[in-house]
């Protein structure tokens, strides 16, 4: 059973933070540890400006976000690493170890979504609120499935 769960990104400012914010969010059976890590992270950066623009928007406050670098301490064996996109799957394995890859997964496609969530880095506001609206969605998702999990263990 999963006792965290961590979102990761490339810069660990932008998607992460947002889906780990919208998973507190979200009701669960149990309570779990929700994380939001970088690939690239040389030293902390605050929450992307457009990011908190479009979480404060939506009743979402971050404020004092600060990026982390993924480093293998962060993962057990009960901890669920979900990445925003295939192509960063290299590098998760690169930091974590492919012994720890069968918890690595693609957030859309653990959840059945065709689409991975883009990456709207560099691109007007809207496309951060098209970002914010596909994970939301994909990350309600998700918040079934941990339950349905949690359901199962119980079973």
């Amino acid at each position: 059973m999963w006792d965290k769960v961590i979102f990761v990104c490339k810069s660990g400012t932008c998607r992460a933070p947002m889906a780990a914010a919208l998973l507190q969010e979200c009701s669960l059976k149990r309570e779990i540890e929700i994380r939001a890590r970088g690939l690239v992270v040389l030293f902390p950066e605050p929450l992307n400006q457009k990011v908190n623009a479009i979480l404060i928007s939506n009743g979402i406050n971050m404020e004092g976000y600060m990026s982390e670098q993924l480093v293998a301490e962060d993962v057990d064996e009960h901890t669920l690493v979900l990445v925003m996109e295939e192509k960063l799957l290299p590098q998760a394995a690169a930091i974590l170890g492919e012994e720890r890859m069968p918890q690595v997964h693609v957030l859309s496609a653990l959840v059945g979504e065709e689409l991975e969530i883009m990456d709207p880095y560099g691109a007007p506001l809207p496309s951060y609120g098209l970002c914010f609206e596909s994970l939301s969605k994909t990350v309600k998702k998700l918040a079934g499935w941990l339950n349905e999990q949690e359901e199962t263990v119980h079973e």
